[in-house]
């Protein structure tokens, strides 16, 4: 990890920035495999699984057969965590729910909001170095409370053409429609597109490699929505005098593991205690089963040294962090003043890791910086408002005068006549 002591302003966006890669040949991949599944649907999808996953497939859906036998191979602990997890998920999930109200605006004129979840919707599960089974809670159990008719998920198999089984216990259990045995760039194509087994969607949720954020992009641009551009995961921890170096080090890693593009950032006042979580990030990574990708991924990450604790939120803002750690003395103090952060973790245990499974909140959050203008998922990603307005004669006669005005300003002489021909008929005049 690169250290920087009181850096100046004027380096703060150096420290701030994110790995780039040339995407040019990735972005050609992924634009001729969505462009062959959109013209040959499952044949396509079914030579790509063999290509990409290594498994060769009859049919792409899961049979209720395999979800059984998903049952049996999950044991009975992990089944009551993934349980707990979607109990707390549901609860924090339910109490965002929209109550609309109706407004009058003028006399005779009311405007009032509904909200009407998406219809069909398609999540997408990693399942690679790291089967995400985490993530199907997170995004099916909100899907489900806000009513979404049709859930489809697509993950990829193994090379036996098999699910991991805890991810078909929590689809179960969230409530999930209709899941498919399909990865990468070819899941995101067939839940766009639509294909002879799997359905066209109408939003694409969930994280993946490049590959899968640049087809989401793409595909994007003109057929469904998505639910936020993502990137690589990553967190900064804020930390003073006062912080637990171990609990410091462990949140850094548990983000670096993800994959070598991860990056973390640590931010402190204390050159004490830099060296201390230094000293210790050195120690637990020789202990981690994946070190070397959560080395890799400390190569694009920072310890940084400044001043006082403002400068350690100001920093924070504008990195605009995916997960953020507060571990200093007047945590709740300083957690009115952030601004730009997926989700917030205050004291000493709230790890990263309590968000990512069981606390409640939603893991699926805006990295790369998207934080300046994204949040992360939650009930209202599933929802659409569609406004309503009633109008009475009254409400002619307060707003017609205006509405004429305003349409004949901008030249708009049949959005004039609209409201003319309602006036004139209530002999209103103007």
């Amino acid at each position: 990890m690169k250290i920087y002591k009181n850096p100046k302003r004027e380096v703060w966006g150096e420290i701030v920035s994110r790995p780039r890669l040339d995407l040019t040949k990735l972005n050609e991949t992924v634009s001729t495999v969505l462009n062959d599944i959109r013209q040959r649907g499952d044949e396509a999808v079914k030579e790509y699984e063999l290509k990409f996953d290594k498994a060769e497939l009859t049919n792409l859906a899961v049979s209720e057969a395999e979800m059984d036998e998903a049952e049996k191979l999950v044991s009975n602990e992990l089944r009551d965590a993934i349980i707990l997890a979607h109990h707390n998920i549901k609860v924090f999930h339910i109490s965002q729910r929209f109550v609309g109200q109706k407004v009058k605006t003028q006399e005779g004129v009311t405007c009032w909001q509904k909200s009407v979840a998406i219809e069909r919707v398609g999540l997408y599960i990693p399942g690679g170095t790291a089967p995400l089974f985490s993530t199907v809670l997170m995004l099916a159990t909100p899907a489900k409370i806000a009513g979404c008719k049709e859930i489809v998920l697509c993950t990829p198999p193994n090379k036996e053409g098999k699910v991991n089984p805890a991810i078909l216990v929590a689809a179960r259990i969230a409530g999930v429609s209709k899941i498919y045995k399909i990865g990468g760039v070819q899941a995101i194509g067939a839940m766009a597109y639509g294909t002879e087994s799997v359905p066209k969607v109408f939003k694409i949720f969930g994280p993946g490699n490049q590959y899968v954020m640049a087809a989401k992009q793409h595909v994007s641009l003109d057929e469904v929505a998505i639910d936020m551009p993502a990137g690589p995961s990553e967190v900064c921890v804020l930390a003073d005098e006062t912080a637990n170096a171990e609990f410091v080090a462990a949140d850094l890693l548990s983000q670096a593991e993800h994959g070598i593009d991860s990056q973390v950032l640590f931010i402190t006042n204390s050159e004490a205690k830099l060296n201390e979580v230094q000293a210790e990030v050195d120690k637990q990574l020789q202990q981690l089963p994946r070190k070397e990708m959560a080395a890799k991924a400390l190569d694009n990450s920072c310890y940084v040294l400044v001043d006082s604790v403002n400068e350690m939120i100001d920093l924070s803002n504008l990195y605009a962090p995916e997960h953020l750690i507060l571990q200093v003395k007047d945590y709740e103090q300083l957690a009115e003043r952030v601004v730009n952060a997926g989700s917030v973790f205050l004291g000493p245990y709230a790890c990263e890791s309590a968000g990512d499974y069981a606390s409640g909140t939603n893991h699926t959050l805006p990295t790369h910086g998207y934080a300046t203008a994204y949040n992360g998922v939650n009930l209202d990603s599933y929802c659409r408002k569609i406004t309503f307005q009633h109008l009475t004669e009254d409400g002619i006669r307060h707003i017609g005068r205006a509405v004429e005005l305003m349409a004949e300003a901008e030249q708009l002489d049949a959005h004039k006549n609209a409201m003319t021909v309602r006036m004139h008929s209530l002999n209103i005049k103007d």
